[in-house]
């Protein structure tokens, strides 16, 4: 008993406290921000009912018993663990192609599976996006010294472009997009050199015109128009969702109209892809400044943690989990003030839907393992 109470009492001497109280403040911040939708007066519109609050504070919970958890596992030991939790994302978005199902206006976009048992919608393809986190780390790290040969620079581009492609495929492309920037900037920190992605640049910028023609579809190229031509877009077609996000966000003005306010701004999946919308319409500029300021500040710090790992297999989990953070932040906020196309990705912590928290948490379980499991200090030594 003596031994596990010191263990306890080592645990939450050491473990990163900053990174635990920031994370738990942007969780009752999301949940607090979902009961405002719920009362807001369009809960039916909406599809919310008080089972999406009670699942989404299940959701959180079990996601910060897993971060506890994986910190308890020393990270070494989870990257070995690739031959299992790899091929079950993949099988699972697999699966997505026959079972799975999606908007009513978007027959391609088939990125959920159901879960009969607790009647639930379960995303596999935002579990995918920790297990790549997870092996890209892991095949950087083999290449070594090798790391920028040519061989071993097309090898990280095969294998990142295997998850994108899939994902592409399944018709989510808001986590396809994720998924490529967070390769990218784990390539760039590992010491990538700069010329390999000046060639990824150049080959992008001609790729551009063949994915217009051949490979978007007009659902797609709608989205862009409207960005262009905001002011002779459609308020009732398909600028709708951005036009009414936009609208939301001016009426907080400076310091917003209040959370439990019953005449908020109708915006549909306020809840989910449109939330900071919410957010910036209940608590105005400053509690949308203070929100994403405390986001970057939880950015910085999983990014510190890296710089501070032992090894090279820590220290891109760190940046692995920063970018995925980071750049899912941008793009949703850019979607809300209509500068970014709606890709369907949400904001960490604060959108409603289940496996977007658990998998947060799950990025933030291997943060902290990183950040507690180091050899000279070796938490259960």
């Amino acid at each position: 008993m003596k031994f596990i109470t010191a263990k306890i009492k080592r645990y939450f001497i050491r473990t990163d406290h900053a990174l635990w109280v920031m994370c738990a403040i942007m969780s009752a911040l999301g949940i607090l921000l979902l009961y405002g939708c719920l009362i807001s007066g369009y809960a039916m519109d909406l599809d919310i009912s008080r089972r999406t609050l009670i699942i989404q504070i299940g959701a959180t919970l079990a996601g910060l018993g897993a971060a506890f958890i994986i910190s308890l596992i020393d990270y070494r030991f989870l990257l070995k663990t690739w031959v299992i939790h790899v091929p079950v994302a993949y099988i699972l978005v697999g699966l997505t192609f026959f079972f799975g199902f999606g908007h009513i206006n978007r027959p391609d976009d088939r990125r959920w599976l159901l879960m009969p048992i607790l009647d639930m919608q379960f995303q596999p393809s935002e579990l995918l996006k920790i297990s790549f986190i997870m092996i890209f780390a892991l095949h950087i790290h083999k290449l070594g010294d090798s790391l920028n040969r040519f061989v071993s620079v097309i090898s990280l581009a095969l294998h990142l472009a295997v998850p994108v492609l899939l994902i592409h495929l399944q018709g989510d492309d808001g986590t396809a997009v994720l998924i490529a920037l967070t390769g990218i900037v784990m390539m760039f920190l590992a010491g990538v050199k700069w010329r390999y992605f000046l060639v990824m640049v150049a080959g992008i910028a001609a790729a551009v015109p063949i994915a217009w023609h051949y490979i978007l579809s007009p659902f797609q190229k709608e989205r862009f128009y409207v960005l262009f031509n905001q002011a002779e877009a459609d308020p009732l077609g398909p600028y709708f969702q951005q036009y009414r996000a936009k609208m939301a966000t001016a009426m907080g003005g400076t310091t917003g109209i209040g959370l439990f306010d019953t005449q908020h701004t109708y915006i549909p999946v306020m809840h989910n892809d449109f939330i900071f919308s919410f957010l910036a319409e209940s608590f105005g500029f400053m509690g949308a400044l203070g929100v994403l300021s405390l986001v970057v500040v939880l950015c910085i710090k999983i990014l510190y943690n890296g710089i501070r790992a032992d090894d090279t297999k820590g220290a891109l989990i760190c940046y692995g989990v920063f970018a995925m953070l980071l750049f899912q932040v941008f793009i949703n906020v850019g979607m809300c003030l209509s500068l970014l196309p709606v890709i369907g990705n949400t904001f960490p912590f604060l959108s409603q839907g289940g496996s977007s928290v658990l998998t947060t948490y799950l990025g933030i379980g291997l943060v902290m393992s990183v950040y507690m499991w180091k050899k000279e200090d070796m938490f259960f030594d």
